[in-house]
């Protein structure tokens, strides 16, 4: 019986200095949001919709990026699908972790029924992004006369 408890003891001291010498394992930590090297340009929100609007009006939505790259971002250009939508953008160069601006003015005059309009984004962070505008143009009502 001492022989069995003997040997017991033996094999646990081995397997304990066996573990003993294994590296720490690390727990991991909350997942953590990694900048990319170099500008990265990250939009709020990719689309916005005016909703029901009137044939002939001229409405506006300011879409906000973040620079979520570790160096300055600068716009190029941005492109827009037709005339009848002006884009205007912040012009100096966003720092990381600051954010920046794309506006869109839609001019409705001409149209009818649902629209979705594109705005390409061009940037010193490589692929161009896209966010959109939609909108549905209603007819305009004929004022009435009062007599």
């Amino acid at each position: 019986m001492k022989k069995i408890i003997l040997s017991f003891a033996i094999a646990a001291l081995a397997a304990g200095g066996a573990v003993a010498q294994q590296q720490p394992v690390r727990q991991a930590s909350a997942p953590q949001v990694q900048a990319k090297t170099g500008p990265a340009i990250t939009f709020t929100e990719s689309e916005f919709n005016f909703g029901d609007i009137t044939q002939g009006d001229v409405v506006e939505h300011t879409f906000t990026f973040k620079n979520t790259g570790t160096q300055p971002l600068v716009i190029e250009r941005v492109d827009v699908t037709c005339g009848c939508t002006t884009p205007a953008w912040t012009k100096e160069p966003v720092m990381p972790g600051k954010t920046g601006t794309v506006v869109a003015k839609y001019n409705s005059a001409g149209r009818l029924g649902q629209q979705s309009k594109a705005i390409t984004v061009h940037s010193n962070s490589g692929e161009p992004v896209q966010v959109y505008i939609k909108t549905n143009i209603k007819e305009k009502q004929a004022s009435s006369a009062k007599n």
